[in-house]
């Protein structure tokens, strides 16, 4: 479980294929000793496990792998070395939950048709999946790239988000653009309720 709140932006060292999978190095400033074999860390939304680490000077590399399901639904399996991926370690009991709930399960990709820069932030219009669409509502919560978002306006299948100057310096959101496909989670409790109303009408 995560909250969405970035807490590194990593590097990809290497990507390994293998069969149906990928393996994926990635180099961070989280200390090596602190990562547990099979703890989970988010990566661009991803909740991937780590089946590798060590350390590199102050921070440390992780190694994880991206299964044909992640690499069919998310961005992952077009992520090269070099790229910069914003990472979150899972939520531990006690932790503040500053963002919204976040499982790490993308649902599907959404396209930034328009960015708007402004005195050092950024407005973005994306387009989702019209299967996604009816999650996503005004006021609420999405998570993009791994950073939970609150949503401004929705017209159909396209809605807009706004980042403020700490995000974009914190994130990889700096350098999103038109055209880019970006991981998209929808909130769990939007599509909890959307569950029981399908429900009470007997669908």
């Amino acid at each position: 479980m995560f909250t969405g709140i970035v807490s590194d932006v990593g590097r990809l060292a290497s990507v390994k294929p293998g069969r149906n999978l990928k393996h994926l190095r990635i180099e961070s400033g989280y200390v090596a000793k602190s990562i547990a074999l099979g703890a989970s860390i988010m990566v661009n939304g991803i909740c991937l496990t780590v089946v590798a680490r060590g350390a590199r000077g102050k921070g440390s590399w992780f190694e994880a792998e991206a299964g044909a399901e992640t690499l069919k639904l998310t961005t992952a399996g077009r992520w090269r070395a070099g790229e910069r991926l914003n990472l979150e370690r899972s939520l531990r009991m006690g932790d503040e939950l500053g963002g919204h709930i976040v499982s790490g399960h993308v649902d599907g990709l959404a396209k930034i048709i328009e960015r708007r820069d402004l005195n050092g932030m950024a407005g973005f219009r994306l387009r989702a999946p019209k299967a996604l669409a009816r999650f996503i509502a005004a006021k609420g919560s999405v998570t993009l790239n791994g950073v939970s978002l609150t949503v401004n306006e929705v017209k159909g299948s396209e809605f807009t988000v706004f980042l403020i100057p700490h995000t974009l310096k914190v994130t990889n959101w700096s350098s999103a653009k038109k055209g880019d496909d970006v991981n998209l989670e929808v909130d769990v409790l939007a599509r909890y309720a959307a569950r029981l109303a399908s429900a009470a009408r007997g669908g």
